[in-house]
């Protein structure tokens, strides 16, 4: 999933059983065709494999955004994402039987 954190919307997702760079690639090309970010743009992400992998950093680099990373073992630098994600589960997904995924 990809959060304009200044606007506090999600603009680009994926939904599969796991979490791999096919989906995470899937989310970003979702996002850059909606919002159409100039270059420069940040790009933040933790360390996650899907995040690190070689078609991941193409999407990036190919539409010009400037990579960060969180620092290891440092978990604030996700702290606002985390806490977003945190209130999504709680007041969503935790409180409904879904039928499909």
């Amino acid at each position: 999933m990809v959060l304009d954190l200044f606007l506090g919307r999600i603009i680009g997702w994926n939904l599969d059983a796991r979490i791999t760079a096919k989906l995470a690639v899937t989310a970003l090309k979702r996002a850059i065709a909606l919002r159409q970010p100039p270059e420069g743009c940040v790009h933040h992400a933790d360390r996650g494999s899907q995040y690190c992998s070689e078609n991941y950093r193409k999407v990036l680099f190919a539409h010009g955004f400037i990579v960060f990373m969180s620092r290891k073992g440092n978990c604030w630098d996700n702290a606002v994402t985390d806490s977003f994600f945190k209130t999504l589960k709680a007041e969503l997904l935790w409180q409904h039987a879904w039928m499909t995924r």
